[in-house]
């Protein structure tokens, strides 16, 4: 393992998730995370151009491997786009759901996110005509999986989400807006708000939650913050460096050397 950066509570390692001997035990008792979409974005360390199904094989590593290392009781929430109709048109969302299930995870729920600042196509295939309408939902998928048990019954038993964030984010539609680029400085980011709502509404204070795509770290701090245990996994060096000052910044430490 080769360990970038440790603080407090949070570890994260600059490795590849494809390397199914990281880790030897269980040990996750959420996953929150974003994979890559495939879709062209340009990643410093990662080919984000597969063919579909050199992508789906792809998905089945890293999805297996997280499988072997998380508890019994763990639970994962998967953020991943509902379709996309880039080199031809996919139901992703519905793909990577059948092969997380296929490798041992099991479905529990599907959250949708509006992502409310996503921008707006121009694209409508025909217009104002039935020959060749396109549609396209402006949403992402959280989808909710578990390993083996869904009832939690481990941990602290600590519970830090109040009463009316329980009953608005248990209405599976969330609206929230998308994270910049430009302001964080990656390619494709997810807000704070993302693992805020998954890490209270899915696991007890002092949980360990796990990060296989940490890119620029927001699962990783919001986790501490929230004072839980955060492993990330990240195989870009310069994507563990924005890491690293992104947990320092956001968990308080102002005065720090790069």
């Amino acid at each position: 393992m080769n360990e970038y950066f440790r603080h407090k509570n949070t570890l994260l390692y600059n490795n590849d998730i494809l390397d199914k001997n990281l880790f030897k035990e269980e040990f996750i008792d959420l996953i929150v995370t974003s994979p890559p979409y495939n879709v062209g974005i340009e990643y410093n360390s990662n080919d984000d151009e597969l063919s579909y199904e050199q992508y789906l094989n792809f998905s089945e590593q890293w999805l297996s491997n997280c499988f072997k290392w998380s508890k019994a009781q763990a639970r994962f929430c998967l953020n991943i786009p509902l379709d996309k109709n880039k080199g031809g048109n996919r139901a992703v969302g519905a793909d990577l759901t059948k092969i997380a299930q296929k490798v041992g995870w099991k479905y529990k729920s599907t959250i949708v996110w509006n992502e409310g600042n996503i921008s707006r196509r121009t694209a409508w295939g025909s217009w104002k005509s039935a020959s060749a309408p396109v549609v396209i939902a402006p949403v992402e998928l959280i989808v909710v999986l578990y390993k083996d048990e869904w009832k939690k019954t481990n941990g602290s038993k600590i519970s830090d989400i109040t009463s009316d964030e329980f009953k608005a984010w248990t209405n599976g539609v969330w609206t929230f807006n998308g994270e910049s680029k430009k302001r964080v400085g990656h390619p494709a980011p997810f807000p704070k708000e993302l693992p805020y709502r998954c890490i209270k509404l899915f696991s007890y204070v002092d949980d360990l939650i796990f990060d296989p795509f940490a890119g620029s770290g927001t699962t990783l701090f919001v986790a501490s913050n929230l004072e839980r245990r955060a492993i990330g996994i990240e195989i870009d060096k310069s994507y563990c460096k924005l890491a690293k000052n992104r947990i320092l910044k956001e968990t308080g430490v102002l005065d720090f050397k790069i």
